[in-house]
């Protein structure tokens, strides 16, 4: 069976713009940093609200120590589902498809690794075994900070 050239073209142009928004999903609106991190180009509200969460992913971990510290597994379940995959529900898209793919799947690790947090809490985990997982949860913090900066351009879409 053989396709118009307009079916044809249409095919190609639909190709073509799958492939530059996977291009763009993939790597994000990203630039080189000025050290050896990728800069996360973002306008200025979009990086404070990231920052924003990231103080927050701050705050549960000070309460899940905290909760630790005083034996109060009740504290470090709410602290830990704080910060859990329930705070992340409302991005932006426009917002998420700004972000490349390695920080997006970061971020979702984090978060999801919070959720596992508070369950485990919950489920009676000794403080040990809770602070192992806070320990690599926080590995991926220090991975993410390591590898991008959130900057901000004129140039920003």
């Amino acid at each position: 069976m053989k396709l118009s050239k307009l079916a044809l073209f249409s095919l190609m142009l639909w190709l073509a713009t799958l492939s530059v928004f996977a291009w763009f999903f993939v790597r994000g609106n990203t630039e080189a940093g000025n050290d050896q991190r990728t800069a996360v180009v973002l306008h200025p509200e979009e990086r404070a609200l990231i920052l924003t969460e990231m103080r927050a992913l701050l705050a549960a971990t000070q309460g899940v120590v905290d909760g630790v510290a005083h034996n109060d597994m009740a504290a470090v379940a709410r602290s830990a589902r704080s910060a859990g995959m329930g705070a992340a529900a409302d991005v932006n898209p426009a917002l998420m498809a700004k972000l490349p793919l390695a920080f997006k799947s970061q971020g979702m690790g984090v978060h999801h690794s919070m959720d596992d947090l508070a369950a485990a809490a919950e489920s009676g985990k000794s403080s040990s075994e809770l602070l192992g997982m806070l320990g690599g949860t926080l590995s991926s913090c220090v991975a993410c900070h390591a590898a991008w900066q959130l900057s901000t351009a004129e140039h920003a879409q």
